[in-house]
């Protein structure tokens, strides 16, 4: 504890730039502030300030007060979870989902998710997997189901959920009437996509898939609501890739031949002082995401590594 109580002296006076100011935030003598600075030194065996005329940091300073404030951030949110959990607060788990996960997969979650950890709310958020991997970071967010891959430092991975994507294109295409389709059929054709910025890693794999299996879109149109990749798919500026049909009598959804293109969800959650239900959340997801007739459950990969690596080429 001696170290933490060290950690937060050194940030007041790398925050105040004045022995003197400091001391009296923390409400000490200015004489113990800078022996327990000059303890923190000799134990790092590096110089933290530059005492002149001016006091200021060094570049070891520099560096101790960006890792100080995350461990310091992660120690209190740490108590306070204990605290929590010892008396039985622990009433709230902040997860978030992708915007165009379909209602009746989010009914089945939250209604999974109650009956097994009936002393949790649930409180699900539209974010889009960028969104969710900064509020991650920041723990603004206890767990998030993200768009693979995805950069996964920090954060613990649940069941990949895989899933393979077909075509979706008007009725009245000429390519409607083939049973199947490879990705070559579809040159010369549009595509209609999220935005990448809702989630690179996925964005820039489906499209390097597309190019390497002889489909060079002649467009990308974005679109982020799926009314909207509808509307935009019957007025011919594209196709667009989906896991199943729509009750849609205008569209016809195609497999593609081979399954090259496919689709990675996972739960993640932070990797220091997570909450304690997120794993059980991540789990029960993927139950419910993987229960469709085609989708499959994929275990995370073991230690770090980086998703573009586990993410195969086709």
């Amino acid at each position: 504890m001696d170290h933490l109580r060290s950690l937060r002296y050194f940030l007041v006076v790398a925050d105040e730039l004045h022995f003197g100011r400091a001391a009296d935030r923390l409400g000490i003598a200015q004489p113990p502030l800078s022996q327990r600075v000059k303890r923190l030194e000799a134990e790092l065996g590096a110089k933290l300030f530059e005492r002149g005329r001016r006091v200021t940091l060094t570049e070891a300073g520099e560096v101790l007060r960006a890792e100080a404030r995350d461990v310091l951030s992660r120690w209190d949110r740490m108590t306070a979870l204990v605290a929590k959990a010892e008396r039985g607060e622990l009433d709230s788990l902040r997860a978030g989902v992708p915007p165009d996960l379909p209602g009746r997969v989010l009914a089945a979650i939250l209604t999974k998710f109650a009956d097994e950890c009936p002393s949790v709310r649930l409180d699900l958020q539209e974010l889009t997997t960028a969104e969710q991997a900064r509020l991650l970071a920041d723990r603004s967010l206890d767990a998030g189901l993200l768009q693979l891959p995805v950069d996964a430092v920090g954060l613990e991975l649940g069941p990949v959920v895989d899933t393979p994507l077909g075509v979706l294109l008007p009725r009245d295409s000429p390519l409607a009437r083939r049973t199947g389709l490879a990705l070559a059929d579809l040159a010369g054709e549009g595509l209609v996509h999220a935005p990448r910025a809702a989630a690179p890693g996925s964005y820039d794999a489906l499209v390097r898939t597309c190019w390497d299996h002889g489909f060079r879109p002649a467009a990308i149109r974005h679109a982020r609501n799926p009314e909207f990749v509808l509307g935009l798919v019957l007025a011919g500026h594209g196709v667009a890739f989906e896991p199943r049909a729509r009750k849609e009598p205008r569209v016809v959804w195609r497999p593609l031949d081979g399954e090259v293109l496919r689709a990675r969800m996972a739960f993640a959650w932070p990797s220091t002082s997570p909450h304690p239900q997120a794993a059980k959340l991540a789990e029960l997801a993927a139950t419910v995401l993987g229960d469709d007739g085609v989708s499959r459950l994929v275990p995370p990969p073991e230690g770090p590594r980086p998703w573009d690596e586990f993410y195969e080429r086709s």
